[in-house]
């Protein structure tokens, strides 16, 4: 007997059968998904569901849910897909097809003028020929980490010898002041670039505002501005790497950017090295607890993979950044 599909936002008469199917992702989350930290409990997230800060598409099969996809817009200039997933793995390719179109109807208004975003992390990256199906395209991502204990990643570091700096550079720490100055480096430096497709944020102004703003006000995670690094030239800002932390442990960078005037002289590999020195530092003292220091850039950025490795950073995985572009 052929079996009924339905797929529909979730609502309070589901909240009691589809509590087996997230908890099913929650478990495989970390492992299978490549989540840096475990999801919300089930509560929290039929908490965030009503309060509207995500959104949940439920597939129903003979009545029964067996698969969902979570989406949010709190991005203000793209619909973020954040995951699909289907109970015990099962027939996900077919499931998340009903998922996708229902996700397209539900947000048809909004895809009017915002991008979709799909990280596809871990066992999604076998979904990129369904999405590929509804005019989906592919950013390769790759995920690099050095790691504080059990690799050599801080003796690479020590490797290092970089050159001194040239007269009128200097290297800083964040200060409020920079802020108007990081907007424009980082526009400047992002405007074209492949993260721009998927958040077209970078592409104006504004738009770069409100990620710098996101980033230093602890909307993403909590902002690092000790270890936020900033190259001045003849005292004004001319690159950032900003660092923030997740979880307490999991340092991130964020965005780092350099104005292209300065750009072939290695300066991007100093702004690096002073912010994981003193994370390094940070963790050795024991004033934050920090594990390691992660970042993403395009698996085609053979120059940005040169200057991670040079560090002491190491290539862990890679995904496709799946985007979907306004119609």
């Amino acid at each position: 007997m052929e079996k009924t599909y339905k797929a529909r936002l979730l609502n309070e008469e589901d909240y009691a059968g589809f509590e087996s199917v997230y908890n099913d992702f929650k478990d495989r989350a970390v492992e299978e998904y490549k989540f840096e930290l475990n999801p919300l409990e089930y509560k929290d997230f039929l908490e965030a569901v009503q309060k509207e800060l995500i959104k949940c598409i439920v597939l129903l099969e003979d009545s029964i849910p067996v698969a969902f996809l979570i989406y949010t817009t709190s991005i203000s200039e793209a619909v973020e897909l954040n995951i699909i997933h289907s109970y015990n793995m099962e027939n996900i390719e077919e499931r998340a097809k009903y998922l996708i179109e229902e996700f397209l109807r539900e947000t048809e208004y909004d895809r009017e003028d915002k991008v979709v975003c799909y990280p596809m992390l871990g066992a999604q990256k076998n979904l990129i020929h369904t999405a590929a199906r509804y005019r989906f395209r592919f950013v390769g991502i790759v995920v690099l980490r050095f790691m504080m204990f059990g690799t050599n990643s801080k003796e690479i570091l020590a490797m290092a010898e970089l050159p001194e700096l040239e007269k009128d550079y200097e290297l800083t720490e964040w200060k409020e002041k920079y802020f108007d100055d990081a907007v424009e480096v980082v526009n400047e430096a992002f405007t074209e670039s492949a993260d721009a497709l998927f958040d077209p944020r970078f592409k104006t102004r504004e738009g770069t505002d409100d990620i710098i703003t996101k980033i230093v006000k602890n909307l993403y995670a909590e902002f690092l501005p000790e270890a936020t690094t900033v190259l001045l030239y003849k005292g004004k800002p001319a690159g950032f790497c900003f660092m923030n932390l997740t979880g307490g442990q999991i340092a991130n960078i964020p965005i780092m950017a350099l104005s292209k005037e300065h750009q072939g002289k290695g300066l991007s590999k100093q702004m690096l090295k002073k912010s994981v020195e003193k994370l390094i530092q940070m963790a050795e003292t024991g004033t934050r607890p920090i594990t390691e220091v992660n970042t993403t850039t395009e698996t085609n950025n053979f120059q940005a993979l040169k200057l991670y490795r040079h560090i002491g950073f190491k290539e862990d995985y890679n995904y496709p950044q799946a985007y979907l572009p306004a119609v």
